[in-house]
């Protein structure tokens, strides 16, 4: 693939900016992350309006003032979260390690002597490949992703992934999950996105039917293998970031595939509720719609 073609320029510039970016103090980077982040919500009109639609279907109870709040101050989030790739991909260990917690590890190594691999269960917020970061400082894992549409993105964040990673698994190749899974290797699963009707059931979501792949629950069965939740979460005053790995899920896989998939669903909306800023509000989560129901982004 010819990645210098006139059309990938912009990308360059974009990947050469968060580069330089990358080698200035972490406190000036959040800073500038919070600037752009307000430019892109009133640049990107239509990811503002599909956050605007998440936040009113998921919290109808906030007024409309909170909602703008969490709205104004999650686009800052994603701001800040360009800027956490140069951090992520480039930093040495000395520099990153001072921003790095990390609670919980007794439970993943609990989890591993029971040789049958783990699933490391996160949702996407937009800490997520930074928490990657943190987690990767103590222990050995293998990343899911969704593969981008633009090649040249797809490859830039997969090299940057594996720069500390080593490997990372398309979220469609589920047997390389499953042999990294057998061969004792953690795996970092991200399910909570809108893949479409044909790998899906609907379960609620925030009391909304939400087209949810219940492959958590199918993968744990094929060898018994623990489930653990992550939380993840951006430390106020520029301290850094805290990663919580949970005690493994117990009587997890039940043979009701669809209450183990309502389950991990009900376990991303307490963790959102207890961080709504963060969680990616900009996807459009709720897209695939049951038979007969009407396009809830439609414009």
């Amino acid at each position: 693939m010819n990645f210098i073609l006139p059309r990938y320029w912009p990308i360059w510039i974009f990947y050469g900016a968060i580069r330089l970016i990358s080698y200035l103090p972490y406190k000036i980077q959040v800073g500038l992350g919070c600037r752009v982040g307000k430019v892109m919500m009133y640049l990107s009109s239509k990811r503002r309006k599909i956050a605007e639609t998440n936040l009113r279907l998921c919290f109808p109870d906030w007024t409309e003032e909170k909602r703008q709040e969490i709205l104004k101050k999650h686009f800052e989030s994603l701001g800040i979260c360009l800027f956490e790739f140069g951090i992520t991909w480039w930093w040495p260990d000395e520099r990153f390690r001072p921003l790095a917690q990390i609670e919980g590890l007794d439970n993943l190594h609990k989890a591993l002597r029971k040789n049958k691999g783990v699933i490391l269960l996160a949702g996407h917020f937009t800490t997520l490949e930074i928490i990657s970061r943190v987690l990767k400082l103590h222990a050995d894992f293998h990343p899911m992703y969704r593969k981008n549409n633009n090649r040249l993105i797809d490859h830039i964040i997969t090299s940057g992934r594996t720069r500390h990673t080593g490997k990372a698994i398309p979220h469609d190749d589920l047997r390389s999950m499953i042999r990294s899974l057998r061969s004792n290797m953690p795996v970092l699963y991200i399910p909570d996105q809108n893949f479409g009707r044909k790998h899906s059931i609907f379960v609620p979501f925030f009391g909304i039917q939400t087209a949810t792949v219940p492959a958590t629950s199918r993968l744990a069965a094929i060898d018994n293998t623990p489930v653990l939740p992550i939380v993840q979460q951006r430390l106020p005053d520029n301290q850094g970031y805290l990663l919580v790995i949970e005690k493994e899920l117990d009587n997890f896989p039940t043979a009701d595939l669809e209450q183990d998939t309502i389950r991990i669903n009900h376990l991303f909306e307490h963790q959102i509720r207890n961080n709504p800023v963060d969680y990616l509000w900009v996807h459009r989560r709720f897209k695939t719609r049951p038979d007969g129901e009407e396009d809830i982004y439609k414009l």
